[in-house]
């Protein structure tokens, strides 16, 4: 039995890595991929070009202004002198925020008054304009609280300014709140599923098309050795895909994995239970590698929707979150995720690694229940 998978095996890594297309997809292009996911995908917001519309123009607006293009997040992009030219900015994108001071802007702050502050957001993408908003309400925020502090010690004295309430912050595990570290585990969870499909249902489905499947249907080898066979192969080269946009992750995007490695790649090897499964499936009602590509296509799109790599799940309708049950890649970004930013170990990840362990177990075994059936 053995020998027999053994040839299989060497029969599987030298198709793959005799076709000169396939080499690079294995072993670099997941590189590639992470390396272009990890600096597009982000919800980081900086460099927001503003406008300024300053109708007082005195020492107070120009400090104002001042704050925001110091912080880091706001670039001053262009001075506005007409109420007309607002909108043209915002429409061809030249600004995302504009600040308009009144007449009497400082006027107001001195006399202790009110001093509106008028700000126009465009909000045609919703998640960057409430990102832009929390910034400037933060900016605003911390203006107002010192004017009031230098306001009352002024009227009253420094020792007659009564105490504050100081909220400090702190994030644990993603301390910068950067979301580069949040979604980069999240790529390699979308790039094993993508490899781990791809490859081994478009495996089986070329010996259909290239008309092997009847030779090896007369041949001595049993279904299971055939299954494992073509399915190690591309268990391995996921491993050590793994292994390899880890380490890039890690060394160049410098997300930190607090977690063990060892409980890393138990996770990856529960997760491609289901992915073999899977990919065994799809091979089973696929003709050709051009079904099977589709098929997969098809498979990836709704789990990557419904995993929580971007959208919350608690977010989701009910029914829609009961569906999210039923998606491996649900499990493996809480374990991927754990690992890498978290560091907690198998008895907090235990109950998503026995999800993972009992799907892989049955779909793996439906899957090659019917691919047994289709050799007979």
């Amino acid at each position: 039995m053995w020998e027999r998978i053994k040839r299989i095996l060497i029969k599987e890594f030298i198709q793959i890595f005799r076709n000169p297309r396939m080499r690079p997809m294995v072993l670099f292009m997941p590189v590639f991929q992470v390396v272009i996911f990890g600096y597009a995908v982000t919800t980081d917001v900086r460099h927001v070009p503003i406008g300024v519309y300053d109708l007082d123009r005195t020492v107070a607006s120009r400090e104002v202004l001042s704050r925001f293009t110091h912080s880091g997040y706001f670039d001053l992009a262009a001075w506005v002198e007409r109420e007309e030219e607002v909108a043209g900015l915002i429409d061809h994108g030249r600004i995302q925020l504009l600040l308009r001071f009144n007449r009497g802007f400082e006027e107001a702050l001195k006399a202790g008054r009110p001093a509106p502050l008028q700000m126009i957001v465009d909000g045609s993408d919703s998640n960057t304009a409430a990102v832009i908003l929390s910034y400037v309400n933060k900016i605003t925020s911390q203006l107002a609280e010192e004017l009031l502090v230098e306001r009352q010690a002024r009227l009253f004295g420094r020792g007659a300014v009564g105490g504050r309430v100081v909220l400090e912050s702190r994030a644990w595990f993603n301390e910068n709140l950067e979301s580069r570290n949040f979604y980069v585990p999240g790529v390699i969870a979308l790039l094993v599923m993508l490899m781990a499909l791809l490859l081994t249902s478009m495996a089986v489905v070329r010996e259909k098309e290239m008309g092997t499947m009847e030779q090896i249907m007369v041949t001595p080898i049993k279904p299971l050795e055939f299954i494992l066979g073509k399915t190690l192969p591309f268990a391995l080269i996921s491993f050590f895909d793994v292994f390899l946009i880890t380490g890039v992750a890690v060394y160049w995007f410098d997300v930190p994995i607090r977690g063990n490695l060892l409980l890393l790649f138990l996770g990856t090897g529960l997760y491609l239970l289901t992915l073999l499964g899977a990919g065994l499936f799809i091979s089973t009602v696929s003709q050709t590698q051009q079904q099977a590509m589709m098929s997969a296509f098809f498979f990836n799109f709704p789990a990557v929707l419904l995993s929580g790599f971007v959208f919350p799940i608690a977010n989701m309708p009910e029914a829609v979150q009961w569906l999210t049950y039923a998606n491996p890649l649900r499990y493996f970004l809480v374990i991927i995720r754990g690992i890498f930013l978290k560091g907690v170990g198998l008895e907090v990840l235990w109950p998503p690694m026995t999800a993972l362990a009992v799907m892989g177990v049955l779909v793996l075994w439906f899957a090659s229940r019917r691919f047994k059936k289709t050799m007979a």
